[in-house]
């Protein structure tokens, strides 16, 4: 029997006035892991938060901080982000002159590494990197903002993502992030997803809806 597909909310979409709470109750909820999109208004055209921010929410955490880099150049940032409190840190091949260096630094540093593809960029930016990441992330929107609809030709980017973890033979996740809600979450697990990052769809309605909310995208 597969593994339940781990759920990842996105606290880009909880409310900000109170985020340590936010967090404890998406965790009480069934979360797996927080995510956290770290945005710089450069690399993408949004500003969200920095390292002290994740720092002062790490003691209302449990589950992993799963930290999605938005941010160019990325690499001078990584060891604030990692020092932070960050269990995994994600980055884009495009934030950096040479992501085979960036991802090795990460995981010098002792975090999970992970490599995220934009839809515009093709899925044979992963082939050089396998060995080194421990998860890949694919957009099915383009990053910046919360509320988006998904874009449905990424599902063969998520298949082929898929075939090319299981051709590793590591142990590696696959992650989709981007207009994720009960029914694109069907089609995301379908084509090969085991993580599922989801904002709107987690947060809308408050607490109480929560663990129906957690619950609907597991399918």
């Amino acid at each position: 029997m597969a593994s339940p597909v781990r759920i990842a909310p996105s606290i880009l979409s909880a409310d900000f006035s109170r985020l340590g709470a936010e967090i404890e109750a998406v965790e009480a909820a069934g979360a797996d892991l927080i995510h956290v999109d770290v945005m710089d208004g450069h690399f993408v055209p949004n500003i969200t938060i920095g390292p002290a921010v994740v720092k002062a929410l790490r003691p209302h955490a449990k589950k992993p901080f799963d930290v999605h880099l938005m941010i160019s150049p990325v690499d001078p940032y990584l060891e604030a982000f990692a020092e932070a409190g960050a269990d995994g840190l994600t980055v884009h091949p495009e934030s950096g002159p040479h992501v085979h260096r960036t991802l090795g630094q990460i995981r010098k540093l002792g975090k999970k590494a992970g490599v995220v593809l934009n839809p515009g960029t093709p899925i044979e930016a992963i082939d050089n990197l396998m060995e080194l990441v421990d998860l890949i992330l694919i957009m099915t929107v383009n990053p910046g903002f919360g509320g988006q609809s998904f874009i449905e030709n990424q599902l063969e980017k998520i298949a082929a993502a898929k075939k090319r973890i299981v051709a590793s033979g590591r142990s590696i996740a696959l992650e989709v992030d981007g207009g994720i809600t009960p029914e694109t979450a069907k089609r995301a697990i379908a084509a090969g997803a085991d993580t599922l990052v989801a904002g709107t769809a987690v947060f809308q309605g408050g607490a109480s809806r929560y663990a129906a909310n957690i619950a609907a995208l597991r399918g």
